[in-house]
């Protein structure tokens, strides 16, 4: 492979994580921006924690940090396909063997950035644990103020509600149990800005079983490559709009960004239109015989049952505008349908009486208030629901299991306020719905 073209680019982004996600997200991003000349700096990746597989972080490091992202899916209908080369990340250090290379990035005055995907189960307080990603991060930044050096913007991509208010609340009590001087602590607290953040976008990462195809269509052997779908957004919460768009300039580029002060919106579409299509459907599907959603996307039945619950039931109740909520929607439709994800039925069925209280419930309660009128589809996936639990099905927590083998009645499984967060017998005419259906 050719010399790396982030070898003569400044390196703005330290990254912790190099996993299939954060490598066809942030730096297909970084990648974009560099070609319309709007970024012009390179990603350093850090492994997260010590210990563990090092696999990916040596392929990436034997190919120069060069490697291909692969979007496959489906676009106004039809199967699509495009790879892009990415050329923009310097490579992968590993912090029990790189721990002075690591705090030569964190003390760049280049470095504008640092943007982290270390799951939910990593981005934790754990008091005494200095080899958590909080706990690094801390260590960091209090050398950075040290040396008098421009806070940074700092993106983290797990998937957590509020996930930039949770690390920099992490990273204060790291500093504070380490008994930190009043101007490290004023230094995180105002110099550097922590965004809270959605990110979306489903990253199948290597395809296996396809690499002498990958090797044909890239001209290359590429043993970091990573498959994705086309759809891509991201969403950025912060009161410093401009200080963001300026390190960060995705908008610019004409990337899928929306940078705002309140991105509440935004999360609950992707879990009410995304999430909530996916709780609704997969049950009925499942029971009648289908395995994948995108087998499912070709029943003439769950097909136009989406249609109506994602255009008729869950956006009319959505705080946004029309024109996102239709884009949205068709964007959903399409993604079901990709022929390359596979996506297993069963996989989405996994406690699915939690996921249906989440994703689909507010949007029946809010329909019927504002229409005083059960949504159809949204009624029927809770019949798809009683009947898979009920036919012992289900893949839940014990008791929950244990609660439907004991065979309840309707109206005490409707009434049970532990399963639902509220008695469901008090939303008007849906018991009667229900049992009319049953």
């Amino acid at each position: 492979m050719s010399l790396p073209r982030s070898s003569s680019l400044p390196v703005k982004v330290l990254q912790f994580g190099e996993g299939n996600f954060l490598r066809a997200f942030v730096d297909w991003m970084v990648e974009k921006m560099n070609e319309k000349g709007l970024f012009q700096g390179s990603v350093q990746i850090v492994k997260p924690r010590a210990g563990g597989n090092p696999g990916v972080c040596q392929a990436l490091n034997a190919q120069g940090g060069r490697y291909h992202v692969v979007e496959r899916g489906m676009v106004n209908g039809a199967p699509w396909e495009r790879p892009a080369l990415i050329q923009c990340v310097r490579g992968a250090y590993l912090p029990d063997q790189d721990q002075e290379k690591i705090q030569e990035v964190a003390l760049s005055p280049h470095l504008e950035l640092i943007v982290s995907n270390v799951t939910e189960a990593g981005l934790v307080y754990r008091p005494g644990d200095t080899q958590s990603y909080p706990a690094r991060l801390a260590h960091l930044l209090s050398l950075r103020a040290k040396a008098g050096l421009p806070g940074v913007i700092l993106l983290p991509c797990e998937l957590l509600e509020n996930n930039g208010t949770l690390l920099k609340e992490y990273v204060l009590r790291h500093l504070q149990d380490a008994q930190a001087a009043q101007e490290i602590l004023s230094y995180v607290e105002r110099e550097c800005l922590f965004c809270n953040t959605l990110v979306d976008r489903i990253v199948s990462g290597f395809p296996t079983g396809e690499e002498e195809y990958f090797q044909k269509l890239l001209g290359e052997k590429d043993d970091c490559l990573v498959c994705c779908e086309p759809f891509f957004f991201l969403a950025v919460e912060t009161d410093q709009p401009e200080r963001l768009r300026k390190a960060f300039p995705a908008e610019a580029a004409g990337l899928n960004m929306v940078v705002s002060s309140d991105i509440s919106a935004y999360r609950t579409r992707k879990v009410r239109m995304l999430n909530g299509a996916h709780t609704a459907s997969v049950l009925g599907a499942i029971m009648d015989g289908l395995t994948t959603v995108d087998e499912m996307m070709r029943s003439p039945q769950y097909l136009p049952f989406l249609k109506t619950l994602l255009f008729q039931e869950i956006a009319p109740v959505l705080p946004l505008p029309e024109e996102e909520k239709e884009t949205y929607g068709k964007a959903v439709l399409e993604r079901f349908s990709n022929p390359y994800a596979h996506h297993r039925l069963l996989s989405i069925a996994l406690n699915s009486i939690s996921k249906w209280k989440a994703r689909v419930l507010p949007s029946l309660r809010e329909y019927q208030e504002k229409y005083h009128a059960l949504p159809e589809a949204m009624t029927q996936s809770l019949v798809y629901l009683l009947k898979y639990y009920q036919e012992g099905r289900g893949n839940d927590l014990p008791e929950i299991l244990e609660y439907f083998r004991s065979a309840p009645a309707l109206p005490h499984i409707l009434a049970n306020s532990s399963l639902w967060g509220e008695d469901l017998t008090q939303i008007p005419h849906l018991e009667e719905a229900i049992r009319a259906r049953m």
